[in-house]
């Protein structure tokens, strides 16, 4: 495996890495705009958001 092949596996490592903190970032920033009642409704309270953020951009 040729220097070129390792960093270009490398830049992939990390911007799937970035995607999936953005993944992250958006479901905490959207669970978090719900009303404690939507949160409910969806089984769901504001405890385990980060949870819930984490499963959906790094479980897979």
């Amino acid at each position: 495996m040729s220097f070129s092949d390792r960093f270009n596996a490398l830049v992939k490592v990390a911007m799937d890495l970035i995607e999936r903190r953005k993944v992250y970032n958006q479901t905490v920033f959207e669970l978090n705009s719900l009303s404690d009642r939507d949160l409910a409704d969806l089984g769901l309270s504001r405890s385990n958001i980060g949870a819930v953020a984490r499963e959906a951009a790094y479980a897979a």
